[in-house]
C-alpha cells in the first residue's frame, strides 16, 4: 500500500495489492457503481463536485474512499479539487474483461428497469 506523507497525498493499493474480492465489494454498491460508470464514460479524471450523488457528503466521502482503497480509482488533489481517474490500465491487467463485463451489464441492466418503468433517460445524477 502506498502510504500518504501528507494530508494532501492519498493511500493508493499498488497493483500487486489490489484484491479480486474488494473490487467486486466496491462495484456492489449503485453509488459506486454509477461513479465507476461516469469514469468510464469519460475522457479525463473527473472532480469529485462533478458528482451529485443522492446521498449525504459524508456517505459520498466513504463511497470515493471505498473505490480508492480497493485499487478501482486513483485520487489525486489538483488544486483544491479531488481529481478521480478510473484505474482500468491496472484492472484490465490484473482481471481482463472484467471492467467491462461489470460496465456492460450495468448499462443492460439500466436499460431493461428503465424500459420496463417506461421511464426515459438514464437514472443517474451529476451526468
Amino acid at each position: 500500500m502506498t502510504t500518504a506523507s501528507s494530508s494532501r497525498e492519498l493511500v493508493h493499493p499498488g497493483r500487486d495489492e489490489i484484491r479480486l474480492e474488494s473490487v467486486l465489494h466496491a462495484f456492489s454498491d449503485p453509488m459506486r457503481l454509477m461513479v465507476v460508470r461516469h469514469l468510464a464514460a469519460a475522457e479525463d479524471e473527473l472532480s469529485c463536485s462533478h458528482f451529485e450523488l443522492p446521498v449525504t457528503k459524508s456517505t459520498t466521502t466513504h463511497h470515493f474512499r471505498v473505490l480508492r482503497e480497493s485499487g478501482v480509482i486513483q485520487q489525486t488533489y489538483r488544486g483544491t479539487a479531488k481529481m478521480n481517474g478510473l484505474r482500468r490500465a491496472d484492472l484490465d491487467a490484473l482481471f481482463p474483461g472484467l471492467l467491462d463485463r461489470v460496465l456492460a451489464a450495468a448499462a443492460g441492466q439500466e436499460a431493461r428497469l428503465t424500459h420496463a418503468s417506461g421511464v426515459t433517460g438514464t437514472g443517474e445524477s451529476g451526468g
